[in-house]
Formats: structure tokens, C-alpha cells, sequence
């Protein structure tokens, strides 16, 4: 059985595995830093899916206010450890960010994911999630900026 709840800073290791699952290395401190940022952020939420006691699941959602687009929830992130893939975990996790967007108001919820994960759209689109709207994401890295909770409280 699979039962959603509440990150924890005890579920950083774990985390920090399904992240590297998707390629995202990060180390353990790392991992805890964002987990703060995130838990202190007054409109995400941060959730992990567990079986037998074993973290197989990450979801982090957030409330986007906008004047381009519908406010509305944004899944920012979603991995299921891949031994659970399949398994109904995804689904679980997506009603999860679904039910704290109803909670809030929101009429809608969006996600965007990597084109290099085709698995994936099929997942998101078996749930009733459709394509909205192609884009790319642009970064510009600034030099010699050491951001941290310290200088910046919101991150």
C-alpha cells in the first residue's frame, strides 16, 4: 500500500536517490537546502510517496500566480523510483497535487516535462493532461554569485 505525506528532512537520502534517477545529481546537502527553501515557501508543498516503509516517491507543487497564464498549481517536480514505475505511485502522486490545487481554488493544474522523456507525456496524457504549449527555457548563469539562503531568504 502506498501512503503519501509530508517531505522531511529525514527523507533527504532518499530523495537524493530518486533525483539521480532523473539525472539530477545533487549531493545530500544540497538536497536539504532546497528541501528548506522549499518547506518554508508558503504556497508549495513538498510530498513523498511510501511502500513498506521505503520512500518511491517525490512530488513538489507550488501555487503560480501569473498575468500570462491561468493561476494555477505547477508540478515542478515528479520522479517514482523507477522498481515502481507502472504501479499506480504516479497516479497517486498526481491526485495528491490535484487535491492541494482544488484545496487552494485553483481550476487548473500544469506541469512541463523534458522532451527527452517520452514515457513520461504518455503518463501525464493517460491522466487526462494535455499539451498546452511548447516553449524553451532560456538561463543566463551570472558570474561570481554565490546565492544562499543567507543573501537571498527566499531561495
Amino acid at each position: 500500500m502506498t501512503s503519501i505525506r509530508r517531505m522531511t528532512i529525514a527523507d533527504v537520502t532518499d530523495v537524493r536517490g530518486l533525483l539521480t534517477q532523473l539525472d539530477y545529481e545533487m549531493d545530500a546537502r544540497e538536497v536539504a537546502r532546497r528541501h528548506e527553501a522549499v518547506a518554508r515557501a508558503e504556497d508549495h508543498a513538498a510530498l513523498v510517496a511510501e511502500q513498506g516503509g521505503r520512500v518511491v516517491a517525490l512530488l513538489h507543487v507550488y501555487a503560480r500566480p501569473a498575468f500570462d497564464k491561468p493561476p494555477e498549481a505547477i508540478v515542478q517536480a515528479l520522479v517514482v523510483d523507477r522498481s515502481c514505475r507502472g504501479g499506480g505511485v504516479g497516479k497517486a502522486m498526481m491526485a495528491a497535487a490535484e487535491a492541494w490545487a482544488a484545496e487552494r481554488g485553483f481550476a487548473s493544474v500544469a506541469l512541463a516535462s523534458h522532451v527527452s522523456r517520452p514515457d513520461a507525456h504518455a503518463f501525464y496524457q493517460a491522466i487526462g493532461y494535455r499539451l498546452a504549449a511548447t516553449s524553451l527555457l532560456l538561463r543566463k548563469e551570472l558570474p561570481q554569485m554565490n546565492i544562499s539562503a543567507q543573501t537571498h531568504p527566499d531561495i
